[in-house]
């Protein structure tokens, strides 16, 4: 299997995404609770539910698309699913990069680049 790194990068990918999406969902009112407060005097601080809404759809279908895109490399030597799929991902992490930087959470917004290297070496390596 030739393909071994961009779909263990793309496993990645699904994992993170589709957990995350899965505890939002799971637990949106807690989730829409904490950020309000974590947002509080922020240019989000009155759209948490609208700003959380919008990063669940991004990270629930760049999961979806990084799972096809493993289908697709298990059966082709290339994927443009998989590739689109990690483009999501890195526009999904840089939307949350962005709202920690705004909350002046910078451990936070440090976390998130270390899932930022693997998204855009996905990209790479795919593209």
């Amino acid at each position: 299997m030739t393909q071994i790194t961009p779909i263990l990068l793309l496993l990645l990918l699904s994992i993170t995404f589709l957990q995350s999406g899965y505890d939002k969902i799971k637990d949106w009112k807690g989730n829409v609770s904490w950020l309000k407060g974590h947002f509080e005097g922020t240019i989000f601080g009155k759209t948490v539910p609208m700003a959380l809404f919008v990063i669940l759809i991004l990270e629930i279908i760049s999961g979806v698309m990084c799972v096809s895109g493993i289908i697709e490399l298990v059966n082709n030597p290339t994927s443009r699913v998989g590739f689109y799929g990690a483009v999501l991902s890195c526009i999904t992490l840089l939307f949350l990069l962005f709202g920690q930087r705004i909350a002046k959470d910078y451990d936070g917004a440090r976390t998130i680049v270390i899932y930022f290297i693997p998204a855009i070496m996905a990209v790479y390596i795919l593209g």
